[in-house]
């Protein structure tokens, strides 16, 4: 700024100096010029005086009025502080530039949260089938011992209502146990072979009833022959009377008769 108004000053004082160097007549006449003259240098000297002024003025302002870039840099040197104080980086660019302090921004106010309750009444706008469901799992231990079902407190949630226990269903009364059964002994099975006459063996002393081979052989074993294996088996064990086809026969005879004991049985 210094320089520019230097040069100037230098620019007013060359066309002074300039002016003075031209040659004057000297004639009677010249005295009634040199009054115009004065004019036209007190004129000179004005109009380069405000030359000099605006020059001045627009240099001050020139100099006063920052970048955007340097008001940016300015703002996040201090940027902690500025943003305690709510000053954001576009307000604080547009004050420094204009020439003015920034204001602070008006902080946003925070949104209270809003209370989380189990109970599903509704007090602004519908709530959805998936935050209903939430509600009632984060109490859900609660809600089950009330006798309140998801379904019902969903249902209940979503209309706004407060959703009431389902009736617990009466539990059965207790029926008394039937007495047991009385056992009927099963009929014998008449084994397969057997003849319906009493005391005649059907053939090489066999016999239908363990009765006919002792009244046959009253001081010998009655054994029990498999006629297809031909093998006997005694009084007591599995096989003795429930072979397909057999027939009772006193033991003393079954050799005659090819027939020998089981090797699994003891004699008894």
């Amino acid at each position: 700024m210094a320089a520019s108004l230097r040069a100037s000053l230098g620019f007013c004082r060359q066309n002074e100096s300039r002016k003075s160097l031209k040659p004057r007549p000297e004639i009677a006449s010249s005295n009634g010029n040199n009054g115009e003259t004065d004019m036209r240098k007190l004129l000179a000297v004005s109009v380069c005086c405000g030359i000099v002024g605006l020059i001045a003025l627009s240099s001050q302002s020139f100099a006063q009025q920052k970048t955007a870039k340097a008001c940016t840099q300015e703002w996040r040197a201090d940027k902690a502080n500025m943003q305690a104080k709510g000053i954001t980086e576009k307000a604080y660019v547009t004050g420094c530039r204009a020439g003015t302090a920034p204001t602070a921004a008006a902080p946003t106010a925070t949104p209270a949260a809003a209370p989380t309750t189990s109970a599903p009444n509704v007090t602004g706008g519908q709530k959805t089938a998936k935050a209903c469901v939430n509600e009632w799992r984060a109490d859900k231990a609660n809600n089950q011992a009330k006798g309140i079902t998801e379904k019902a407190y969903v249902a209940a949630c979503r209309s706004g209502t407060t959703p009431t226990p389902t009736a617990a269903a009466p539990a059965p009364a207790p029926t008394a146990a039937p007495p047991p059964a009385a056992r009927t002994a099963p009929p014998p099975v008449a084994p397969a072979n057997r003849t319906s006459s009493a005391g005649t063996p059907a053939s090489g002393g066999q016999f239908a009833t363990e009765a006919q081979a002792k009244s046959h052989c009253p001081l010998d074993t009655v054994v029990w022959v498999n006629l297809r294996s031909r093998i006997y088996h005694f009084s007591g064990t599995h096989n003795y009377g429930n072979t397909k086809s057999g027939a009772y026969m006193c033991e003393g005879e079954t050799a005659a008769a090819g027939m020998r004991a089981a090797k699994n049985e003891a004699h008894p």
